[in-house]
């Protein structure tokens, strides 16, 4: 626990980066790879983790080996990740942030009738308890360094998971899971805080971007041009970088989707029952769940 005063105050003053310790999962591209890069700039000392050893090495030679060090990490492993904090603090003297970054999304999407099983699964293992279990190894650190926690959901935290029910469920968890930490971790003096990015252009939306012909019309039909247009992940890095300089409990990217979160309750009330009777919609899921006898495939996340 924190003396009252600091308590009290650790979350509104600004949390400089600079010489912090940060541990980002999912670090092999897309929106975790550009965190990391742009953690560097602001003069952080970065723990890279992934599944493959030789993005991360090269990235660690980018970012500087007196700053950085690449540790493999699976988070479907709880003592691969304790083994990723205790190099931090070997290699550093401890840890002060946290990034649970790392995911999964079925490729190509489809309903929960016709998806794998274990396919959906999966998405659930990595992204929702791959998340927590990433939040529960660093607390200790976290608790005691006065740190911050940062849990990549997305916007399908509040917007309808048809035809990607895994991912959304995921992520709605994980944005519960990100305001049940803040809360409670108020008492000790750190906080937490939920990253929702918009589509970013990573490897993960290539289905509703060309990649299949059901998903790419669904999101065109379902989606005003402003709100499916992808973003960069630099773009997304340098807002999530921002929000634990200012130990924020929401970081929204684009600020276009503000609007859809804070309406969420309205928004969804109107737009489901638009989802379920729209005839072009009915139809393009049907096609998606056809051509479900294809293998189902998780594919690396690296974007939300």
């Amino acid at each position: 626990m924190c003396d009252r005063v600091a308590c009290s105050t650790v979350g509104m003053v600004r949390y400089p980066i600079a010489e912090k310790v940060v541990l980002v999962t999912g670090a092999t591209g897309g929106i975790g790879m550009a965190i990391a890069r742009a953690l560097r700039v602001r003069g952080a000392k970065v723990v890279v983790t992934g599944r493959r050893q030789d993005v991360l090495q090269a990235l660690a030679v980018e970012l500087g080996s007196n700053h950085s060090l690449a540790r493999v990490v699976d988070v479907t492993d709880r003592e691969s990740l304790d083994a990723a904090v205790r190099a931090a603090v070997e290699r550093f003297g401890g840890l002060d942030v946290v990034i649970a970054n790392a995911g999964l999304a079925i490729d190509p999407p489809t309903t929960i009738a016709a998806v794998d099983e274990r396919e959906f699964e999966r998405v659930i293992e990595v992204d929702l308890l791959g998340a927590w279990r990433t939040a529960r190894a660093a607390l200790p650190q976290i608790i005691t360094r006065l740190g911050h926690i940062v849990l990549t959901s997305s916007i399908y935290a509040y917007c309808n998971g048809v035809v990607n029910g895994a991912y959304a469920v995921s992520k709605a968890g994980v944005e519960q899971l990100g305001r049940a930490l803040r809360a409670e971790l108020a008492p000790h003096g750190a906080t937490a805080g939920v990253l929702y990015p918009g589509w970013t252009d990573t490897p993960l939306i290539k289905p509703a971007f060309g990649g299949s012909r059901a998903a790419t019309e669904m999101l065109r039909h379902s989606y005003p041009r402003p709100l499916r247009t992808p973003i960069s992940p630099e773009r997304v890095a340098a807002a999530a970088v921002r929000g634990i300089e200012r130990r924020s409990p929401r970081i929204i990217v684009p600020a276009r989707w503000i609007p859809i979160s804070l309406l969420r309750g309205i928004v969804n009330a109107v737009t489901d029952p638009i989802i379920e009777r729209d005839p072009m919609l009915r139809q393009l899921i049907l096609e998606l769940e056809e051509t479900a006898g294809r293998p189902a495939r998780s594919h690396e996340r690296h974007a939300a």
